[in-house]
């Protein structure tokens, strides 16, 4: 069968969030399935299957970290969607079946796919006791994300705070579900960003996420309210870096960006 690594949120090779792609006949176990995912080693691998016409989905679609199954995963459900109408396997919107519910990618003229995903329900917590040293800043605020994403979300000082973090990862995952979510306002948005974060996941086995889709799920609607509009763009600032278009309709949240295959290959095992 064949297989693919496709860089999310990126417009060119070696930038965005590597997710390793297979498209299936039906899923195989999972012993299987979590096997595949530790071999690929990128923060997400998608397996995809088509299901019968007429349902409310078009493909059944699930992720696996190199350690465990994830609920939601942004970037692997673009690089999928990428992958199925770069190859002809679908056209048109691509309707989803996941543990999230049905999600729904659509291409754009532009070459861009756009994801309609649940927004995040925040809630404001207390900073959990020993955060601030685990993650080397003292945050302003905290918001737990919900039960789909199960992260963290902190903002913190500045733009120049979130880009200089050196984190203890082994500390930090002892303060959420899934991991933590550093962010901050743009300090200049005249280069093209709003926002700016960095995610860590420690607990799936993924110590600095590139660019995450799902977090951003959290991320729009807590700076669209504090920016005063529906449509912004985040800069994830990883080392390979990348940019997420977001704009929040309600319980609806839609992240928007572009896909490049950069490896296709035989899967033998």
């Amino acid at each position: 069968m064949r297989i693919r690594i496709v860089d999310a949120f990126s417009d060119r090779p070696f930038a965005g969030n590597p997710a390793g792609v297979l498209l299936l006949d039906a899923f195989p176990e999972d012993d299987w399935l979590r096997n595949v995912a530790m071999e690929v080693n990128h923060a997400e691998t998608a397996f995809a299957h088509p299901l019968p016409e007429g349902g409310e989905a078009d493909w059944a679609l699930r992720w696996f970290t190199p350690v465990t199954e994830v609920t939601m995963c942004g970037h692997a459900t673009l690089a999928t969607a990428h992958v199925l109408h770069s190859t002809g396997a679908h056209e048109g919107p691509v309707r989803f079946d996941t543990l999230s519910g049905v999600l729904v990618a659509t291409p754009g003229e532009d070459g861009s796919i756009t994801l309609d995903f649940p927004t995040a329900p925040l809630t404001r917590v207390e900073a959990p006791e020993g955060v601030a040293e685990a993650l080397g800043a003292e945050p302003l605020t905290a918001f737990d994300t919900g039960p789909n994403i199960g992260d963290l979300l902190l903002e913190l000082a500045d733009e120049k705070t979130v880009l200089g973090l050196t984190p203890d990862l082994k500390a930090l995952g002892a303060h959420s579900s899934r991991g933590i979510i550093a962010t901050a306002r743009a300090e200049d948005p005249e280069r093209g960003y709003d926002f700016v974060s960095r995610c860590f996941f420690p607990n799936v086995g993924i110590d600095e996420d590139p660019v995450t889709g799902s977090a951003h799920t959290a991320l729009a609607p807590y700076w669209s309210e504090r920016l005063g509009r529906t449509g912004l763009t985040g800069l994830q600032a990883s080392r390979r870096s990348g940019r997420v278009r977001t704009e929040v309709r309600g319980d609806r949240t839609l992240l928007r960006g572009r896909a490049v295959t950069v490896i296709e290959g035989e899967l033998i095992a």
